[in-house]
């Protein structure tokens, strides 16, 4: 099997949860098989008829054009989701029961036409049925990480916890840092605002502290954030749009969800892997 793997942005230009997932995902299929990366913005109808034959993974894809959707939908591809882009605004919390209205359905042709939608959490994938309607809409439960963070993760899990409270230092307006922020000054919590460009320094600095505060504005399809906070023993004060929370490990920290992550590492990959196998 021969891959081709579509996203806006990788690691190399983006340090997001999104494309730390991705790359992790290429690397564990270049292990077996070929494949190559390419940015949404840069496939051209030339480059499909040349590569008709491959499997592609369509991550994010807001650089697609429309020409090349289309195209795509007559070839062997799945979605790997990191949020809602069958969504106009990509927010479902605009919507009563994260139930947007028809006419703001976007890509619902390209996402029908795919051999599966994968999607990073329970509440992820209903959000998606709900508002798409399609049976090919599979729940990963999970993300992937690299074995080395993972063992990072460990080693910062038995560290001794200071009394504060972390926040994600973002200027990402849905990540809502500002509120998280007016929470702890107005319980009188003290706290800490975390921010690296070097992601292990990240989450070292992230460990040192018993609990993370977290109020996303937006469904976060799993929060990559929380459930690392989770795996370094750390305690988690959220709300109710936190993908994480609703799979059957979340209630888990430390080395045992650690352990589980491993585990997801080969049940994902496979995941993939079947959808193609089986068209």
């Amino acid at each position: 099997m021969s891959f081709v793997f579509v996203a806006d942005f990788f690691a190399d230009e983006i340090l997001g949860g999104g494309e730390l997932n991705n790359e992790e995902l290429v690397s564990l299929i270049s292990v077996k098989s070929s494949i190559t990366k390419i940015k949404s913005a840069a496939i051209t109808l030339d480059f499909l008829r040349e590569n008709g034959e491959k499997y592609f993974i369509i991550s994010n894809f807001v650089g697609l054009k429309e020409e090349c959707k289309a195209r795509l939908s007559e070839m062997k591809y799945v979605i790997y989701e990191h949020d809602h882009k069958y969504v106009r605004s990509r927010n479902p919390a605009m919507y009563e029961d994260y139930l947007a209205p028809k006419s703001e359905i976007i890509n619902y042709e390209f996402y029908k036409n795919a051999s599966a939608v994968f999607c990073q959490s329970a509440f992820h994938a209903e959000i998606a049925r709900k508002n798409l309607d399609l049976d090919n809409i599979v729940n990963l439960g999970g993300n992937l990480w690299s074995e080395e963070s993972l063992n990072k993760m460990l080693e910062y899990s038995k560290k001794t916890k200071e009394n504060k409270c972390s926040i994600m230092a973002s200027n990402i307006e849905h990540k809502n840092t500002r509120e998280a922020v007016q929470y702890c000054e107005y319980k009188q919590i003290p706290y800490e605002l975390i921010n690296s460009s070097s992601y292990y320094d990240f989450l070292d600095k992230l460990s040192n502290n018993l609990k993370l505060i977290f109020l996303p504005k937006t469904p976060e399809t799993l929060s990559r954030i929380v459930v690392e906070a989770r795996m370094m023993n750390m305690g988690v004060a959220t709300n109710s749009r936190v993908g994480a929370s609703s799979e059957p490990w979340f209630e888990k920290k430390g080395e045992e969800l650690i352990n589980i992550m491993r585990l997801k590492r080969q049940e994902i990959l496979e995941k993939v892997l079947a959808a193609f196998e089986n068209e």
